[in-house]
């Protein structure tokens, strides 16, 4: 076994992908546990396409796809979409979405693995015009192992856009105890305050691995309206444009 191998089983939280799995099942149920997540899809969709400049032909990967609602959104849009994630149930779910709703080939272009990006990233290096990593960074060990794999899967050229919650005070009052124990907006125990990611140490990440950062932005939800919107501040949830040099 290689070390890229051993360190991509290792950089996985056994907790983070049961406690995922065990909200498999209602994954797909907007008004269930997940509902936050499906409120906050389509301003990601929107950041995603302005950040690659439309999706349609582009071939994307969705690194943590989980169930799948980014990667069925991006292939909605005309993009040909890769879903990963190391939690089976999820990606079994995902699959499963994708035939119910008809979201397969011919009409779309849109498959789903049970594998780490580290590893992925040794079988189709430079790969992809797109990569997303969304609320993925906060849940594994060694964040900065996947940056890493995400700008070796890129083409070049190529555009990266992650998302992740700042390691603030206000996100602290916000992401955990107002979504968490106030709000339930979330199940108890999704986030661990201490992995939150500040955007300096994901800026620094990315450059480190060869990555150019183009830009920033926030996502402001509201959970009395139930929606979310793109807006300039980053104190909470927030997104960061990455592009691999040409």
């Amino acid at each position: 076994m290689s070390a890229t191998t051993e360190h991509a089983r290792g950089n996985v939280d056994a907790r983070e992908i049961a406690n995922f799995e065990r909200l498999a099942s209602r994954w797909w149920d907007p008004r269930g546990e997940m509902a936050t997540l499906h409120q906050i899809n389509p301003p990601r969709v929107r950041y995603v396409a302005q950040c690659a400049g439309g999706l349609k032909g582009k071939l994307a990967l969705d690194i943590g796809c989980g169930g799948g609602l980014l990667s069925e959104a991006l292939a909605a849009e005309g993009a040909e979409v890769l879903g990963i994630d190391m939690a089976g149930e999820l990606v079994d779910v995902a699959r499963l979405h994708a035939l119910e709703s008809g979201r397969t080939p011919p009409a779309f272009r849109l498959d789903y693995r049970q594998i780490s990006a580290e590893a992925l990233a040794a079988e189709r290096p430079q790969a992809f015009d797109l990569v997303c990593c969304m609320e993925m960074l906060e849940h594994v060990p060694d964040p900065a192992s996947v940056i890493a794999a995400c700008a070796r899967l890129a083409r070049p050229g190529g555009d990266l856009v992650f998302s992740t919650i700042n390691r603030s005070p206000k996100a602290f009052a916000l992401a955990v105890v107002g979504a968490e124990y106030v709000l339930n907006l979330v199940p108890r125990g999704t986030h661990d305050y201490e992995k939150f990611i500040r955007p300096s140490e994901l800026a620094a990440w990315a450059r480190a691995a060869g990555l150019e950062v183009v830009g920033m932005k926030g996502l402001r939800y509201n959970p009395l309206l139930k929606s979310a919107r793109l807006a300039d501040d980053i104190d909470v949830n927030y997104f960061m444009h990455c592009r691999k040099p040409a």
